[in-house]
């Protein structure tokens, strides 16, 4: 039987903006975007998006979800996902919660490999805050780990959120088997 990986200890920080960016941004020159919202976007490409952003991050939960608890999950009516393209091939995605008529969570957020560096990153949070704040909600909300990116705080905090509690947590890594199993689905 194959040995578990060792968990990982993170530090979990949960932020919350209470007034929409006032930052506005270009859109990035030299590379061809776009943002579309996926209402009923299939298991397997939202598997997809998953693993291509958070396989540095360990990322993990949605992709042990079976199709009947991913489904429910994503394609609840509250829940959006959108996904940025660049120069025609997918780039990252956003998942937005909107939890009440008050609070909309920033669930999911991340650029694939291939698309950090490209000086994208701060553009496209600010769509997903766009998006987010589209309902008039009283807060946005979102948690990061030291297990993100490592600017993925900086970032936040940059874009106008405030951290309102921290813990530690841990992560366990999924097994080769688990993952190739997940990624069949």
């Amino acid at each position: 039987m194959a040995k578990l990986p060792a968990p990982l200890k993170a530090h979990v920080t949960k932020l919350e903006m209470t007034a929409p960016p006032k930052a506005s941004l270009p859109v990035p020159s030299n590379i061809q975007t776009a943002i579309m919202r996926a209402p009923e976007i299939p298991l397997h490409y939202y598997r997809y998006l998953y693993r291509q952003v958070g396989k540095r991050w360990h990322w993990y939960k949605r992709l042990k979800m079976s199709d009947p608890e991913l489904s429910a999950a994503i394609h609840d009516p509250r829940v959006s996902v959108t996904v940025l393209y660049v120069n025609g091939a997918p780039a990252g995605f956003f998942e937005l919660l909107k939890e009440n008529e008050e609070v909309t969570e920033l669930s999911y957020f991340g650029l694939f490999e291939r698309a950090i560096g490209l000086g994208i990153g701060k553009w496209f949070l600010l769509q997903a805050l766009y998006s987010a704040w589209q309902d008039n909600p009283v807060k946005v909300t979102v948690t990061t780990n030291t297990l993100d990116h490592p600017r993925a705080l900086q970032l936040y905090q940059m874009m106008g959120f405030s951290p309102v509690s921290t813990y530690e947590a841990f992560v366990q890594p999924m097994t080769d088997a688990e993952l190739l199993k997940a990624l069949d689905g």
